[in-house]
């Protein structure tokens, strides 16, 4: 059962695998929990069959979890909002939800990614958007393929916020026998691993799908990790940070699953599909990596890190490079000590 300290009432806004997902948690974990869906029929089959048939195929949802299409409805009197929508729409969005946003809520960011237009991570797009300070925001961040949770395979995360009390209370919120959250108050270091482990799982799948192996695995993964930690370094984050759930957990979840859509598109990329044939075989869907890694490319340049797979997946992505052509030229970089 929730803590008492935990927020009562939560509404998760996005109706998609994670955060279908999280709402199950949530609702295990003893909160009350309305999901927004943005379809209708979707909040229909929730409410009347206790299914995601779209989403989450097989999964049965709690009784404590109620869906509505209805934002209003969903946001009365929450204590936590769940942002359950992809990075780069999270703007758009949360500027129709803003009037509907109780006062003191705690605002809830799941979205992985750097904003295109304005290299802004995700909780800060929350509070500029919301008006609020940035201790009323968190993050969910760690190894947590969606489909694994809702089967309550265990896992572990992180919540992470600058108030440490309020981070304290999403966890109790959040923990059940099967999802374990720890607390972090780094939140510069937990969104930048979030946002990069996207773009070096398209190196990864990439080079599956170029029919590499382990070892070439192994080594975009730790050579990955090296350059997301220089970027968070440069920009204040805690070093250890990266070396933690939310750092190398995600990172290696993400490029090792085929259950990951950014190891899956990428892998199709490799197989030598174009980036429109990748995302009508994810049904319209882009990974996240797509397109955060040019603003992470950007967010890199301007603060003088060096991102080599950064740059070559940006490449690929956007400037025509080959996948093959790709691998050549970052296993012929100049020679240096690790």
């Amino acid at each position: 059962m929730a803590s008492p300290d935990a927020p009562a009432r939560v509404a998760v806004l996005g109706a998609g695998s994670w955060g279908t997902t999280f709402a199950k948690v949530l609702a295990d974990a003893g909160s009350d929990v309305v999901l927004w869906a943005r379809r209708p029929e979707v909040a229909e089959e929730i409410n009347r069959d206790r299914v995601n048939s779209g989403y989450l195929p097989g999964i049965a949802l709690p009784p404590g979890l109620r869906a509505t299409d209805d934002a209003v409805a969903a946001m009365h009197g929450a204590d936590a909002v769940v942002l359950a929508v992809p990075s780069q729409t999270l703007r758009e969005n949360l500027a129709g939800w803003q009037p509907l946003l109780p006062p003191d809520a705690t605002l809830v960011s799941l979205a992985k990614g750097v904003e295109l237009s304005t290299l802004k991570r995700m909780s800060e797009v929350v509070s500029e958007v919301a008006d609020v300070g940035m201790d009323q925001v968190a993050v969910v961040s760690g190894p947590n393929l969606a489909k694994e949770i809702a089967a309550e395979q265990p896992t572990a995360t992180v919540v992470a916020c600058n108030d440490h009390d309020r981070a304290v209370a999403l966890q109790h919120a959040c923990s059940t026998p099967y999802f374990r959250p720890y607390t972090n108050t780094d939140l510069v270091g937990i969104e930048l691993a979030g946002a990069c482990k996207n773009v070096i799982a398209l190196a990864c799948g990439m080079a599956v799908g170029l029919g590499y192996g382990h070892n070439t695995m192994s080594s975009l993964i730790t050579r990955g990790l090296a350059e997301t930690t220089r970027l968070g370094v440069a920009l204040g984050a805690e070093p250890m940070t990266f070396a933690g759930l939310a750092g190398l957990g995600d990172l290696v979840a993400t490029c090792m699953s085929p259950l990951s859509r950014n190891r899956t598109f990428g892998e199709r990329l490799g197989r030598g599909e174009t980036l429109a044939q990748a995302q009508e075989a994810a049904h319209g869907q882009v990974a996240e990596g797509v397109k955060s890694c040019s603003s992470i490319r950007q967010l890199a340049a301007r603060n003088g890190v060096e991102m080599p797979i950064t740059d070559i997946v940006h490449r690929v992505c956007h400037e025509g490079l080959a996948p093959g052509p790709a691998a050549v030229e970052l296993l012929g970089r100049q020679h240096k000590a690790e």
